[in-house]
């Protein structure tokens, strides 16, 4: 059984995934300021070319696996929260559990933005996708408080996101996952106080 040819099109597409996958690995481990592209080139089995063809530089690439990330995020957290609970209420207070469920995972190291943001220069490319993700989860529980009916939805969608930053600090840097669970308990209140029953 001979194996299929692919395309140079398929062949691109098949170098940049391989480039991507590296440069999540890479650069969510070890930081993306740390990583060089060489690393990563060599670390994805392509040339340097297919590198700046696919990303055009390491901004590029540094661009493309934040994209991936929060795109990734997005659609943990869309599926979960749908799955899970039933009112936006109960999402409010779920969106920890699912947060949780990273905390668990082999080379869990944070959130990927605040560990990239670490070293990057302002009004780089790390600066607008942290922006980017840092908008999607406030505009996350602001909307999920506006539909739950809390009268002032702003202050404790700024509430809860400051926690669900803490949760994820403190199961990195302490290496407990169980944060998620006390993480959850304070959101329920703090909800349970904002949109009384």
């Amino acid at each position: 059984m001979s194996e299929k040819v692919l395309s140079p099109r398929e062949r691109s597409a098949a170098a940049r995934a391989r480039l991507l996958a590296a440069a999540d690995e890479l650069f969510y481990a070890e930081g993306v300021q740390s990583v060089g592209i060489d690393r990563v080139i060599e670390q994805a089995g392509v040339a340097k070319a297919t590198l700046y063809s696919a990303f055009g530089s390491k901004n590029g690439l540094v661009r493309a696996y934040l994209q991936a990330r929060h795109a990734a995020t997005v659609e943990r957290m869309t599926r979960e929260l749908e799955a899970r609970y039933d009112t936006p209420k109960e999402r409010l207070v779920g969106a920890f559990e699912v947060q949780g469920l990273s905390f668990t995972e082999p080379g869990f190291r944070g959130c990927a933005f605040i560990g990239a943001s670490v070293d990057a220069p302002p009004g780089g490319v790390v600066e607008q996708a942290a922006q980017d993700y840092r908008t999607w989860l406030h505009e996350l529980f602001f909307g999920l408080a506006q539909q739950a009916g809390a009268k002032d939805a702003k202050s404790l969608a700024h509430q809860l996101v400051i926690l669900y930053d803490g949760a994820g600090i403190s199961a990195w840097l302490d290496r407990d996952p169980s944060a998620e669970t006390a993480a959850r308990t304070v959101a329920a209140a703090v909800v349970d106080a904002a949109i009384p029953d």
